[in-house]
């Protein structure tokens, strides 16, 4: 029986295409952050309520930290001028006001008589054409370094003194001590916060606080929402031990939306503050808010996703896929 003989080739292995492994591109947040945003393409309305509703929010809160952060440095640039160098103000018994029609501080009322003591130099200062003013006083050489000038004046003059520019006039003329009392915080630093505290403490602040709890009230039940719909997704992920990643993916799509959110707001803001009273509005006061504003969102963006995941942690895959059978 004649058997024919089979040549054999050696075997050529194919190429293989290298593919290079990023350890990037492998990163487990980098797979979080795809698995993220690939849920925002599937969904893409409720991203887009909940990115707007927390930045409407961030914009109430920026347009009034900036107003109020604008005064704080109109405050202390005011007074400083007023100042001039001198370590004593001393008001009329009428008090003073900011004007805004003209950008400064403005007496109430006339200069009170002033008899300061020998060696001690007052300056008056008119305000307008009615004759309304006050003096600033600058003590000798020899007491420049002392910080009970105040005190000194007060008792050569019998008028009462302060270092506290929230206090007002009671019907006498005040001595304002701008180098007396204890602390780090200069009277120019107090002032300026007076002139701050007169907005956050107004109905703008009372209303910045409402839309921000309104627009973290609207991120956590948008994500309530989507907790919801992927239950039985997560309850798959988490019968192939992937129960971390879910709390993990929730994080990085919550920090999705507030950053969005924190970006849109904050560009409204300057918006909205440069149209409607750009006679105040400062870069540097926009980015002071913006800081501050910053400053909560971690704690919003870590809240907003635990409380719509803890009860869905709390639960076991058979649970979780049950549900939604």
């Amino acid at each position: 029986m004649a058997t024919t003989a089979l040549e054999s080739s050696p075997s050529v292995a194919a190429p293989r295409i290298a593919v290079g492994s990023s350890p990037l591109r492998n990163s487990t947040f980098v797979r979080l952050l795809r698995f993220a945003l690939a849920n925002v393409r599937r969904r893409p309305e409720r991203f887009v309520l909940a990115t707007f509703g927390i930045a409407l929010a961030i914009l109430s809160v920026t347009v009034v930290r900036t107003i109020s952060a604008s005064f704080a440095i109109t405050g202390d640039e005011t007074v400083t001028q007023v100042l001039d160098g001198a370590p004593l103000w001393v008001v009329p018994a009428e008090g003073v006001h900011y004007d805004s029609d003209v950008g400064a501080i403005v007496a109430d009322g006339p200069p009170p008589d002033l008899a300061v003591p020998e060696g001690w130099t007052a300056k008056r200062t008119l305000t307008d054409a009615s004759g309304d003013g006050w003096w600033t006083v600058t003590p000798p050489a020899a007491d420049a370094d002392r910080h009970d000038l105040g005190r000194l004046l007060g008792a050569a003059t019998g008028l009462p003194t302060t270092t506290n520019p929230a206090i007002q006039p009671d019907g006498r003329p005040l001595i304002y001590d701008a180098v007396g009392g204890s602390g780090a915080v200069t009277f120019e630093q107090k002032f300026s916060a007076l002139f701050s505290g007169q907005v956050t403490s107004s109905t703008l602040g009372l209303i910045s606080t409402i839309g921000l709890v309104l627009g973290f009230v609207i991120a956590v039940s948008s994500f309530l929402a989507a907790v919801q719909e992927r239950r039985r997704e997560f309850g798959i992920m988490s019968s192939i031990g992937l129960a971390d990643e879910v709390l993990y993916f929730f994080l990085v799509e919550s920090a999705l939306v507030f950053v969005a959110a924190y970006v849109i707001g904050i560009s409204l803001a300057a918006a909205a503050v440069w149209l409607v009273i750009p006679q105040i509005a400062t870069p540097v006061a926009w980015l002071q808010a913006a800081g501050t504003v910053a400053a909560y969102l971690p704690a919003m963006a870590i809240v907003g996703a635990l409380v719509p995941v803890h009860r869905l942690l709390q639960q076991r895959p058979v649970q979780l896929l049950g549900d939604t059978a």
